[in-house]
């Protein structure tokens, strides 16, 4: 999960992962290397965090990571991922 320390979205997606089950979550701090910030926007083509991948797959952000869980399809995707 590409995130930055002060942002409320990516607590959130955080907390949402872990009430999912998921025990570790890999970080990469845009706000501490702008290299990392080039590269989230290269893969992901979006400026905003989180941006979270669950193994090779770009769920996208916050907002999509909840509306897979509401679906239905986030579980199926942690199993797989």
């Amino acid at each position: 999960m590409y995130c930055t320390a002060v942002c409320p979205f990516c607590v959130m997606a955080e907390r949402l992962l872990i009430q999912r089950g998921v025990t570790t979550i890999e970080k990469v701090r845009v706000d501490q290397d702008p290299v990392q910030r080039q590269e989230m926007m290269q893969r992901t083509g979006r400026r905003t965090v989180p941006q979270i991948y669950i193994g090779d797959t770009h769920v996208g952000g916050y907002d999509d990571l909840s509306a897979l869980d509401r679906a239905g399809r986030l579980m199926p995707l942690l199993t797989d991922g």
